[in-house]
Protein backbone atom coordinates (compact mmCIF):
# COMPACT_ATOMS: atom_id res chain seq x y z
CA UNK A 1 0.00 0.00 0.00
CA UNK A 2 1.28 3.47 -0.87
CA UNK A 3 0.46 6.91 0.36
CA UNK A 4 -1.46 9.40 -1.75
CA UNK A 5 1.60 11.53 -2.56
CA UNK A 6 3.39 8.54 -4.07
CA UNK A 7 0.30 7.53 -6.07
CA UNK A 8 -0.07 11.14 -7.22
CA UNK A 9 3.55 11.25 -8.42
CA UNK A 10 3.20 7.93 -10.26
CA UNK A 11 -0.04 8.98 -11.96
CA UNK A 12 1.44 12.33 -13.03
CA UNK A 13 4.53 10.62 -14.44
CA UNK A 14 2.26 8.33 -16.47
CA UNK A 15 0.37 11.36 -17.82
CA UNK A 16 3.56 12.94 -19.21
CA UNK A 17 3.82 10.89 -22.46
CA UNK A 18 0.15 11.71 -23.17
CA UNK A 19 0.50 15.43 -22.30
CA UNK A 20 1.05 16.72 -25.84
CA UNK A 21 0.32 20.34 -24.91
CA UNK A 22 2.78 20.43 -22.00
CA UNK A 23 0.08 21.50 -19.53
CA UNK A 24 1.12 21.83 -15.89
CA UNK A 25 -0.68 18.88 -14.30
CA UNK A 26 -2.44 19.57 -10.99
CA UNK A 27 -5.15 17.74 -9.03
CA UNK A 28 -7.73 19.98 -10.72
CA UNK A 29 -6.47 19.29 -14.27
CA UNK A 30 -9.31 17.88 -16.37
CA UNK A 31 -8.56 15.18 -18.93
CA UNK A 32 -11.04 16.19 -21.63
CA UNK A 33 -11.01 19.98 -21.24
CA UNK A 34 -7.48 20.84 -20.10
CA UNK A 35 -5.41 18.04 -21.64
CA UNK A 36 -7.80 17.81 -24.62
CA UNK A 37 -7.72 14.02 -24.69
CA UNK A 38 -10.00 12.18 -27.09
CA UNK A 39 -11.63 8.86 -26.24
CA UNK A 40 -8.81 6.80 -27.77
CA UNK A 41 -6.19 8.60 -25.70
CA UNK A 42 -8.30 8.03 -22.58
CA UNK A 43 -8.53 4.29 -23.34
CA UNK A 44 -4.76 4.05 -23.84
CA UNK A 45 -4.11 5.98 -20.64
CA UNK A 46 -6.58 3.91 -18.59
CA UNK A 47 -4.85 0.74 -19.80
CA UNK A 48 -1.50 2.21 -18.71
CA UNK A 49 -2.89 3.07 -15.25
CA UNK A 50 -4.45 -0.38 -14.87
CA UNK A 51 -1.17 -2.09 -15.78
CA UNK A 52 0.94 0.13 -13.53
CA UNK A 53 -1.24 -0.30 -10.44
CA UNK A 54 -2.62 -3.79 -11.22
CA UNK A 55 -6.23 -2.58 -10.92
CA UNK A 56 -9.36 -2.58 -13.08
CA UNK A 57 -11.25 0.67 -13.69
CA UNK A 58 -14.81 0.01 -14.89
CA UNK A 59 -16.50 2.09 -17.58
CA UNK A 60 -18.82 3.54 -14.92
CA UNK A 61 -15.84 4.61 -12.82
CA UNK A 62 -14.15 6.12 -15.87
CA UNK A 63 -17.24 8.18 -16.61
CA UNK A 64 -17.11 9.70 -13.11
CA UNK A 65 -13.40 10.59 -13.21
CA UNK A 66 -12.87 14.03 -14.74
CA UNK A 67 -9.76 15.33 -12.97
CA UNK A 68 -6.31 14.06 -12.05
CA UNK A 69 -7.16 14.31 -8.34
CA UNK A 70 -10.26 12.17 -8.81
CA UNK A 71 -8.16 9.57 -10.64
CA UNK A 72 -5.56 9.50 -7.86
CA UNK A 73 -8.31 9.00 -5.27
CA UNK A 74 -9.88 6.20 -7.35
CA UNK A 75 -6.52 4.47 -7.79
CA UNK A 76 -5.89 4.70 -4.04
CA UNK A 77 -9.27 3.13 -3.32
CA UNK A 78 -8.93 0.36 -5.94
CA UNK A 79 -5.35 -0.52 -5.01
CA UNK A 80 -6.09 -0.75 -1.28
Amino acid sequence: MTDRAETDARVKSLIEPFNKKGIAVEDSTRFAQDLEWDSLTVLDFVATIEDEFDILITMNQQAEIETVGQLVDAVEKLAA
